[in-house]
């Protein structure tokens, strides 16, 4: 096997790129420092379908990214490799996700589900099963010294991730990009819904704080949990982040009050829905409003100049378009910014 140092000087990162790997990239997961988890899962979204196919789309959407980053020079001599992409787990989810169809239509008739329902139980349990292979998955890598990041799939796919960094880290932040504040408890009766997974992250001891950013569709419940969360939970709703920027604040010093809140460990978990829908059209849940691109390119830069850790991180809830590629081309380059600016947090890339 060639050496990493081999496979970077017989690469030309002007080139075309290698087929079938993330981004073009010549790396293996022996030779990448950070792994991708691709989760092809999307079996309790309550309103679009479409983001099971995200990792599929992003994959051949990544072959047109640059790779150049004016700050980060050498970004791709890191190493990323995404792991294949399971039609095994694709298959199943499809398959569960026309029984939550079933389930989410008695829910809105009216009609009474019974806690012992035996359609739902297997769903919820099918979801336990598959966080616990993502938990396996990461697990293994991070004990190989890797920096690990999924790609989703719904937003319920990333507990697994969570779980695991919980057993390497003490503490640590959780950094949400979200239209939505996803802290319903058991949403629609599934235990681990794509609404509720902020919900279920409180629950692990490790977390220590969620700080939410870009939140524009919520409800009571929700608003509730935040106020019980006693500082846990700290949210920067759109219409707040809007009322200070049309008074003159400026989006550096917003920042800095964002990072404020974080503590030096910060995982991240974005739901694209979190950008403009202009940026994601055919999201599961689009709400108008949210951060443009830079806007959130700006905000992991002066994270990490901040010297935040970024520990692991998710990208969920990017849906190709029947027509188009949008919304992955748009994924593609968010997951490259997150990989390469999580490894400068890490020492493993130098800044220019």
């Amino acid at each position: 096997m060639l050496s990493k140092d081999e496979v970077i000087k017989r690469f030309d990162p002007s080139g075309p790129g290698t087929e079938g790997n993330i981004f073009g990239l010549p790396f293996s997961p022996e030779h990448a420092e950070v792994i991708l988890i691709p989760t092809p899962w999307e079996v309790t979204v309550s309103y679009h379908s479409g983001t099971a196919r995200g990792p599929k789309a992003i994959l051949q959407a990544s072959r047109q990214v640059d790779h150049f980053i004016k700050d980060i020079p050498d970004a791709w001599k890191l190493g990323v490799n995404m792991l294949p992409v399971s039609t095994n787990m694709l298959g199943e989810s499809d398959k569960l996700r026309s029984w939550a169809k079933e389930h989410i239509a008695r829910v809105e008739r009216g009609e009474p589900v019974a806690a012992d329902d035996a359609m739902l139980a297997k769903i919820n349990e099918a979801s336990e099963n598959f966080n616990i292979y993502v938990k396996s998955t990461a697990q293994q890598y991070i004990r190989e010294g890797k920096m690990v990041g999924l790609v989703g799939g719904d937003h319920s796919t990333p507990l697994g991730l969570l779980r695991a960094l919980s057993e390497h880290h003490n503490r640590f932040g959780i950094l949400q990009f979200d239209a939505h504040a996803d802290l319903r408890r058991a949403y629609e009766g599934f235990t681990y819904s794509h609404a509720s997974i902020m919900y279920n992250a409180l629950k692990i001891p490790a977390v220590g704080r969620i700080v939410q950013v870009g939140i524009r569709d919520w409800c009571a419940e929700e608003m509730d949990v935040i106020g019980r969360a006693m500082g846990r939970v700290v949210t920067f709703f759109d219409e707040d982040l809007k009322a200070r920027h049309y008074k003159g604040d400026t989006w550096d010093r917003i920042c800095d009050d964002i990072i404020h809140h974080l503590p030096p460990l910060v995982y991240i978990s974005f739901d694209i829905d979190g950008l403009d829908p202009k940026l994601c059209p055919n999201s599961g849940t689009p709400v108008p409003g949210g951060l443009e691109f830079q806007q959130v390119i700006y905000l992991l830069k002066k994270l990490v100049l901040a010297r935040k850790k970024i520990i692991g991180f998710d990208l969920t809830e990017v849906a190709p378009g029947e027509d188009d590629d949008w919304d992955a081309n748009v994924g593609a380059r968010l997951l490259y910014q997150l990989c390469h600016w999580m490894g400068v947090s890490h020492g493993k890339l130098a800044l220019k």
